[in-house]
């Protein structure tokens, strides 16, 4: 199965990706920057050439600095500067150390030793670690840069005018540096579901690959406006934030989760990746709508004739539910999960109504995607297809074919820093061991079946994989989300039971029932569990249920924390 569908220019490293796209389309808008102030809202765009003369002469006062060759961590939400600082380091040579915002001050400190930084660029919302860190001098940093204009500190619109004025007297060696695509470029902390977050080694070769294959598959057109979602500091937002650049589209800025719905209408987003839990909510809010307006059976009745159209080859989606495109600002066509598995369910429903939606499987360690869906392979429930340069194998099988998907390709991670024995422990031969489980069907599909640590292994040997049990259990209008965890049982501490925490959607429960006592809400779940045990085999039943408003441990890509989520239930008496 090949899969490329069309034809695009590769390049090995980002900035050949940069200055190809700023060849092809100079004009366009790379970013737009919102701006506000009072209640006076101004926008900025920022065209390609722009972009690139921003990213020239901040690089260039970077290098002024004596910051060539160096580590610069950048810690901040998704804004232009995040942006530019990023670009910046990667052009010239310079090691990215992206940081999450959220981390505490412990954590935060901590990477910034281990990652051995000697600058950093922060969001002026840091302020306060910041100062903290800065005195307590446990770090190498030497320069300390502001997203934004402030008191004692050096920042970046300062910056790129240095530096724009120094490129005009003639100082070219930022511009002139040669990229070596191979080497360490970007060291990024992985998401934490852990005890303690690796530092992976990635290089400019393997991200620019990754680009390369998502491009040749994924429908990316230069007239698209992206929001940018996702956390940069994660791989899967800094990887597609440079696959929009390398399109020629526009990337808008989200002023908060709250504010989705205004903001996609703002901008006429087209193009949305997201992990599933933003998507099923967009579905949330779609399927309240239509539930209100008394559409339920007008709508599935229109889904049935647009569905046998669609075999006709005759697509009037768009055209039939309008409405529902509209209250997604009225230009949304593409839409890409990932970072945790998608509801069958919703991604079926988005289809339907004419909005394409891909889900798409990867890591940190894969620069991160190593297979997805696109225009032409697409299977519910599975995660596409695998990269052209991604090599995939399914070790270790089962009975059922279920086994330990490992990878080979460019996109393979350089290694964990300073720490050999883990980087032993995950690639051997080549061959990168994702700890993930999986099959692929006989038409080449990927289908994950959770994490290898995750799966509870029941005392007759069988296996119970907590997502799928969670997927059925989340899409109860009553559940806001789920953890499904093995327990020991306590007469027989060899059985293991299967159990779940069930945080309950307080406003949904209000809604719907009123003011009901603790006790009845818990029967009532807890018979939609009983409900869900009768569609599984016995011994995946769920035979305990925990129930709480309050929310699960969680990354900022919204994974759950899973080890640290049972040890607090642990602490608890079951």
């Amino acid at each position: 199965m090949k899969n490329q569908l069309r034809e695009v220019p590769r390049f090995n490293n980002i900035k050949e990706i940069i200055y190809n796209s700023v060849k092809l389309y100079p004009e366009n808008i790379a970013f737009t920057i919102k701006n506000k102030v009072d209640e006076n809202v101004h926008y900025e765009n920022i065209t390609y050439a722009k972009l690139l003369e921003d990213i020239n002469s901040l690089g260039t006062a970077l290098y002024e600095k004596k910051l060539k060759g160096k580590r610069i961590a950048i810690i901040g939400k998704n804004r232009y500067e995040w942006a530019i600082s990023h670009l910046a380091c990667l052009l010239g040579g310079i090691v990215s150390v992206p940081l999450d915002k959220d981390l505490q001050i412990k954590e935060l400190e901590e990477s910034l030793i281990r990652s051995k930084v000697n600058a950093i660029i922060f969001d002026e919302k840091l302020i306060e670690k910041i100062n903290i860190i800065k005195e307590k001098g446990t770090t190498d940093i030497t320069e300390y840069i502001c997203m934004s204009d402030i008191e004692k500190f050096e920042n970046i619109k300062n910056l790129i005018n240095n530096g724009r004025n120094l490129l005009k007297r003639g100082n070219q060696e930022y511009e002139k540096h040669e990229v070596d695509s191979k080497s360490m470029s970007i060291l990024l902390f992985t998401s934490g579901t852990t005890s303690k977050s690796k530092a992976v080694m990635l290089s400019q070769y393997g991200i620019a690959t990754n680009v390369y294959d998502m491009q040749i598959v994924e429908s990316f057109y230069s007239t698209d406006v992206n929001i940018a979602f996702l956390p940069y500091h994660h791989i899967f937002g800094s990887t597609a934030m440079i696959v929009m650049l390398a399109s020629g589209m526009k990337t808008v800025f989200p002023d908060g989760l709250r504010y989705i719905k205004q903001n996609l209408i703002e901008y006429k987003v087209s193009v949305f990746v997201g992990v599933p839990l933003l998507i099923d909510k967009m579905y949330s809010n779609i399927e309240k709508e239509i539930g209100k307006q008394g559409k339920t059976k007008l709508i599935k009745f229109a889904t049935k004739i647009c569905n046998i159209l669609l075999k006709l080859h005759i697509d009037i989606r768009r055209k039939v539910f309008k409405q529902i495109i509209d209250g997604l600002g009225g230009k949304m066509r593409f839409v890409i999960a990932g970072g945790a598995p998608l509801d069958k369910n919703v991604e079926k429903k988005f289809n339907e109504f004419g909005i394409h939606i891909v889900q798409g499987y990867g890591l940190t360690e894969t620069s991160p995607v190593i297979s997805a869906e696109n225009d032409k392979y697409s299977k519910y429930g599975s995660v596409g297809i695998p990269m052209k340069n991604t090599e995939v194998k399914i070790v270790d099988k089962d009975e059922n074919g279920i086994g330990e998907i490992i990878v080979r390709g460019p996109n393979v991670m350089i290694g964990y820093y300073e720490n050999e024995e883990a980087t032993r422990e995950v690639i051997k031969e080549g061959w990168f061991y994702t700890g993930d489980l999986g099959f692929v069907d006989k038409e080449g599909y990927l289908f994950i079946t959770g994490r290898k640590k995750d799966m509870i292994v029941l005392k007759n040997g069988k296996k119970v994989f907590p997502e799928e049990l969670e997927t059925l259990i989340n899409r109860n209008d009553e559940v806001e989300e789920s953890f499904v965890f093995g327990m020991k049982d306590k007469e027989d501490e060899s059985r293991i039971r299967v159990a779940v925490k069930v945080v309950y959607n307080k406003d949904i429960i209000k809604n719907m029932y009123g003011d009901i006592s603790k006790d009845y809400l818990y029967n009532l779940i807890w018979n939609k569990i009983k409900q869900i045990n009768k569609t599984l085999p016995r011994y995946k039943y769920i035979t305990h249920m925990i129930l709480t408003d309050e929310p699960l441990i969680k990354t900022t890509t919204h994974k759950i924390k899973r080890v640290e989520e049972f040890h607090n239930i642990q602490k608890q008496d079951l």
